[in-house]
């Protein structure tokens, strides 16, 4: 089982070869710290969770920084000029054991104008002894002159596999099991995220009774809706049973599921649906349970079937509109009335 030290920081790669899905960024840094052709500056963006901070690490202690050397720093709560000039001030001493100092620079789209000005200075003519790394979930919040004097470095955001993967091996690790549609819920819940993966992977593992743990406790535990509630939700809507819908809509709510995950898990099936029916691929309804692919797999065959692409757009814009009022479950509850009122 797991102890108190967070499974995102237990099992956060240490070195180049335990980095997953960014293979692209990998094989460039590796080149550099082989031929010694260190950039001064280098700009880590994509979206939360994605390792930014992990390679920025990674690479620093590649380059031969000890910890001693290395500064993280959090443009959030660092952002004004006066913390930029401080660090300005830091830069011209030498590195106390390291051939280089790095400066690692978190959220750094949060800095002041004043500030980024300030930084911009030390980039054009960085000590040689001096490397920057700076990490962003908002490129477009950072100015072009500073993106223009660094190495730009585009993160993916790992996929449903690729997290469904990650998680049961972790879960393995702790000596936990996850049901493969339990790991993918988990997967879908952590939307593009390694760190979030693992916080929720932890969080089943703390909340469950034996050592193993089904798509419905990881329900339990996230605020997604149990199986046969998406189950009744897609037969309402293959059935044009605005009553049987709007009860189902009304069941999640009372339950305290998480509207959004519920769009997200929704849209995934009908997607699946309208994807088995036109390639005549079962390997589209193959990632769910067996009740699922029993039911999901008789509608594919259906070509009179509502469930069809102007339906999904349809359940596209609600997800839209999902958390923008003061009931999450409003846009929901008016597509699945008009969905089911269309003759």
């Amino acid at each position: 089982m797991t102890d108190h030290v967070a499974l995102y920081r237990k099992y956060r790669p240490e070195a180049f070869k335990d980095v997953r899905n960014q293979d692209h960024i990998v094989s460039v840094l590796e080149g550099a710290v082989n031929k010694g052709n260190i950039p001064h500056a280098l700009l880590f963006t994509g979206s939360r969770g994605t390792g930014k901070t992990t390679v920025a690490r990674i690479f620093a202690h590649a380059i031969g920084a000890k910890d001693v050397d290395i500064y993280e720093i959090d443009g959030a709560s660092n952002r004004k000029i006066e913390h930029a000039r401080e660090l300005l001030e830091q830069v011209h001493t030498h590195p106390y054991e390291s051939p280089y100092k790095v400066y690692i620079i978190d959220e750094v789209h949060m800095l002041t104008k004043e500030a980024f000005n300030a930084l911009l200075k030390t980039l054009e003519e960085p000590p040689e002894y001096v490397v920057f790394i700076l990490a962003t979930t908002e490129q477009d919040k950072v100015l072009d002159t500073i993106v223009s004097r660094c190495q730009v470095f585009q993160f993916r955001a790992p996929g449903r596999e690729v997290l469904r993967d990650t998680v049961r091996a972790v879960a393995k690790k702790e000596k936990f099991t996850l049901d493969a549609d339990a790991a993918d819920l988990i997967a879908i819940a952590a939307d593009g995220s390694f760190r979030d993966a693992l916080g929720v992977t932890q969080k089943v593992i703390m909340a469950s009774e034996d050592d193993k743990a089904s798509a419905d406790e990881v329900a339990a535990v996230i605020g997604a809706p149990k199986t046969a509630l998406l189950v009744n939700l897609v037969t309402a809507l293959h059935e044009k049973d605005v009553e049987k819908g709007l009860m189902v809509v009304q069941t999640a709510v009372e339950a305290h599921v998480d509207m959004k995950l519920f769009m997200r898990l929704l849209l995934e099936r009908v997607r699946a649906i309208i994807l088995a029916r036109h390639t005549k691929n079962e390997e589209a309804l193959a990632g769910y349970s067996d009740e699922e692919q029993k039911v999901f797999g008789a509608y594919a065959k259906d070509v009179k079937s509502p469930l069809h692409s102007h339906l999904l757009l349809r359940l596209l814009s609600a997800s839209a509109e999902t958390g923008k009022t003061y009931l999450p479950h409003l846009p929901l509850e008016l597509a699945v009335v008009e969905l089911c009122a269309v003759e």
